[in-house]
């Protein structure tokens, strides 16, 4: 099961996170982790920061240093075959933000479902529903990266569309030096405008982001429901603010004819990769892109309309410190998500066949290019 409980995701690899956003704390306990291994504390960190809020004029000023701490599991920089808990504390929370708005259900919120659902519900931030969980989950996606960065596996991701507006060019260097993480400096200062005049307006937007998998051998992914498209698309699915996923060419797949979307195969390795890296849910060892739909951030200063507990109609306006736009910040949360899917499917795969991948021979991509440059 990918999923044993609502807080716990992983099969070989196992994570449970805990903690609300208007809470003490925030954190994630590892479980499945094998001792002797180096223990790189620093390697998350600098992933928290990458989804801290406050790093920049376009996304939320809460001030949250999120230092992370080490409760168990490792000694002398070492993992000790035991469960890992690690935790950031909750330095900058204003919950007199949200008194206001406590007997109101916020629009596009899970405050509603939540309310139906347990009968309780903590309406500061959204408690367990806030965004804030997911650095829980960027804590247990940098180890997850680690370990995959020692098979030679990388875990990339950048925004192709924010605000409607979409980036064509991929300039890897660019996507860490700008805001709104996109890719393509060309259409940066459109993306950095539309987002500017939505947060003048007290509203918000949404964008597009797309994580890269590279360095995956073929042979990952288990079928018929473990198909690792099929626990790519449920782990980011569970993002909160994401309400689309898709493979490859995606949708667009849906409307071309076979001829046209199958990608053929040369000595050299497939022609192209409109199959995003996976046939029949187990990976092919190209590249496996996942594209992930973000939507406009939930709380907006706008007036909404609403119901009370009561049911009774009302409006609705939330105030305090919101992004005007996740998507830049879900980019190391997708990233996370990716690693924890592909290093628990290597771990499954390593107990179904330990001697190794036998598989495909490694493709090599430079010739891939030239392969599809001489065809066109």
């Amino acid at each position: 099961m990918l999923f044993d409980s609502p807080s716990t995701f992983g099969r070989a690899f196992r994570i449970l996170t805990f903690g609300e956003s208007h809470g003490a704390a925030v954190g994630v306990v590892l479980d499945g982790v094998k001792p002797g291994l180096a223990f790189d504390l620093d390697a998350i960190q600098r992933e928290l920061d990458r989804r801290r809020p406050g790093q920049s004029d376009l996304v939320t000023p809460r001030r949250e240093a999120d230092r992370v701490q080490v409760l168990s599991g490792v000694f002398e920089g070492r993992t000790t075959g035991h469960p890992i808990a690690l935790v950031v504390f909750n330095e900058n929370q204003r919950s007199a933000d949200y008194s206001a708005i406590a007997d109101l259900f916020r629009p596009g919120h899970a405050d509603l479902t939540y309310q139906r659902k347990y009968g309780i519900r903590d309406p500061r931030g959204g408690g367990r529903s806030s965004g804030r969980e997911t650095l829980a989950r960027v804590a247990a996606g940098a180890w997850a990266k680690q370990q995959l960065a020692g098979q030679g596996v990388t875990v990339r991701g950048f925004n192709r569309e924010i605000a409607g507006i979409a980036g064509t060019g991929l300039d890897w260097d660019f996507v860490e030096t700008n805001p709104l993480r996109v890719a393509d400096p060309g259409t940066f200062p459109a993306q950095r405008a539309a987002v500017e005049a939505a947060r003048a307006e007290g509203d918000s937007v949404g964008g597009v982001c797309e994580v890269w998998i590279e360095g995956l051998p073929a042979g990952l992914g288990d079928p018929a429901f473990g198909k690792l498209d099929a626990l790519l698309a449920a782990a980011c699915m569970s993002i909160g603010a994401v309400k689309g996923v898709e493979l490859g060419a995606g949708f667009e797949s849906a409307r071309r004819r076979g001829s046209e979307n199958n990608d053929p195969l040369g000595p050299e390795g497939p022609l192209k990769n409109d199959a995003g890296g996976t046939l029949g849910g187990i990976s092919t060892g190209a590249p496996v892109v996942v594209r992930l739909a973000v939507k406009p951030t939930s709380s907006i200063a706008r007036t909404q309309h609403t119901i009370d507990r009561e049911g009774r109609a009302a409006e609705i306006s939330t105030q305090g410190r919101h992004d005007p736009c996740i998507a830049p910040r879900i980019v190391p949360v997708a990233e996370a998500m990716c690693a924890l899917v592909v290093y628990d499917a290597w771990l499954t795969q390593q107990e179904l066949r330990p001697e190794g991948f036998p598989g495909l021979q490694e493709w090599d991509w430079e010739a891939v290019e030239s392969a599809i440059r001489a065809i066109l």
